[in-house]
C-alpha cells in the first residue's frame, strides 16, 4: 500500500480545517482516504496528514492540479510539503 504524507504550514488552523474537510469527497474521488490528521504540538499551525493512496496516478493528478493549489491558498497554507511512501521493512 502506498501512503502520501504531507505537511502544511497554516496561517490559522480553523480556516485550513474547514477548507480542506469541504473538500473530502473530491480527495476520495482521487483514490485518497485520509488516515490521520496531526498537529504539532510546538508549532500548533503545522498540520501533517496521512492517506492512503488507492491509485498513484489518480492522486498525483490531483495534487498537481492548479485547483489544489488555488484551494491552498484559500486555506491558508504558507507553505507545504507532500511524500508518497511505502512501507519498508521494519526490524
Amino acid at each position: 500500500m502506498i501512503q502520501l504524507l504531507c505537511r502544511n504550514h497554516v496561517v490559522d488552523f480553523d480556516r485550513w480545517w474547514s477548507v480542506f474537510k469541504s473538500h473530502a469527497d473530491a480527495h476520495k474521488a482521487s483514490g485518497l482516504i485520509l488516515l490521520k490528521v496531526w498537529r504539532d504540538i510546538e508549532v500548533a499551525n503545522n498540520v501533517f496528514f496521512l492517506f492512503d493512496v488507492e491509485s498513484v496516478e489518480k492522486a498525483k493528478s490531483f495534487v498537481s492540479n492548479p485547483e489544489a493549489a488555488e484551494a491552498g491558498k484559500q486555506s491558508g497554507v504558507i507553505e507545504g510539503e507532500l511524500h508518497f511512501l511505502s512501507v519498508a521493512d521494519g526490524y
